[in-house]
């Protein structure tokens, strides 16, 4: 297939990129920036990366007129949207309404244009933080305004790709940690390990879905092929490892144990706190044999990282 991917620069898209390209497909993804115009070191270092197994285009946005000359200019089989508005997600604060409005700009637009290019199938990522997606627990709300930036992201595609009746594919992301991740709380982990330390996990009661962003890749990859043209929609919600931040958190210490060669003790904090929904999860068990991925692997790949990371990090 010739897909057009929004998206590429971040850590998902990052892998997503290049699982679709080990598929054989022909990948035109876009950049806002060149690899070196970034600030930071693991998105500049991902966008280098990706930009060896697809053909990069940079300083365009989802919808702007450089995008929608992109689109009209070639002929597609597949557009991933995976580009969304992150800018300080974490805050309640977020401008959940200007990022649907980046997030969809000029859909209509975009769509008729793909479909004069010969485009009937379209990829949106979506988030288990939605309201209504995954499973958990009173009675599954948008999270966070992030979470209902993605959810309304979603509506308006799925008005605007039945109104052109167009097929409308929905791939939910849960808790994705791998290679090239941003610093969050796995990060944190294998660095505090690694420099000798025990790091905490201050939320261990909360139940999440996490998985192996190569594992995550190889059903993005897999549903992507499976889109069917007929007009319509479908869903997958890919699940990983579902259980408490607090089991995750030891999971990891007794994988990383025998290949670092370090303790690896944790600090499970007392929760008493709870902010955020207590159950958030996805559903679908992706089958790890027939997408040809291997879990121990996958862990001997994120210690690989993270120790070629730590040598290149000048010591007092």
């Amino acid at each position: 297939m010739k897909i057009l991917f929004t998206g590429g620069s971040s850590f998902t898209g990052f892998w997503f990129i290049q699982e679709l390209a080990a598929a054989g497909h022909e990948v035109t993804a876009i950049f806002r920036k060149r690899a070196e115009d970034y600030a930071d070191d693991v998105r500049r270092q991902r966008v280098m990366i990706a930009s060896r197994f697809c053909r990069p285009v940079h300083g365009c946005s989802f919808g702007d007129a450089s995008f929608l000359t992109l689109v009209g200019a070639g002929s597609w089989d597949l557009l991933c949207h995976h580009a969304a508005d992150v800018t300080n997600y974490k805050s309640p604060g977020f401008d959940a309404i200007g990022a649907v409005q980046n997030n969809t700009h000029n859909l209509p637009a975009v769509l008729d244009s793909l479909k004069s290019a010969g485009c009937s199938r379209i990829l949106l990522t979506g988030s288990v933080f939605e309201g209504g997606e995954g499973a958990g627990s009173q009675g599954l709300p948008d999270f966070s305004p992030y979470g209902l930036s993605k959810a309304l992201t979603a509506r308006v595609f799925r008005y605007y790709c039945a109104q052109a009746n167009l097929s409308l594919g929905k791939f939910v992301i849960p808790n994705p940690f791998g290679p090239y991740e941003e610093p969050r709380f796995t990060a944190y982990l294998m660095k505090t390990w690694m420099a000798g330390g025990t790091p905490s996990c201050s939320s261990p009661a909360y139940v999440r879905d996490n998985i192996h962003v190569s594992l995550l890749a190889k059903a993005y990859s897999r549903f992507a092929q499976r889109l069917e043209a007929t007009p319509g929609f479908t869903r997958i919600n890919p699940s990983g490892y579902i259980e408490s931040q607090g089991a995750f958190t030891l999971r990891m210490a007794q994988e990383m144990r025998p290949r670092l060669n370090l303790p690896c003790l944790v600090e499970l904090k007392q929760q008493s706190d709870f902010p955020e929904p207590r159950v958030r999860i996805n559903t679908d068990i992706p089958d790890a044999d027939t997408l040809g991925w291997n879990e121990s692997a996958a862990w001997d790949d994120l210690t690989t990282f993270y120790q070629q990371l730590d040598a290149k990090v000048p010591k007092a």
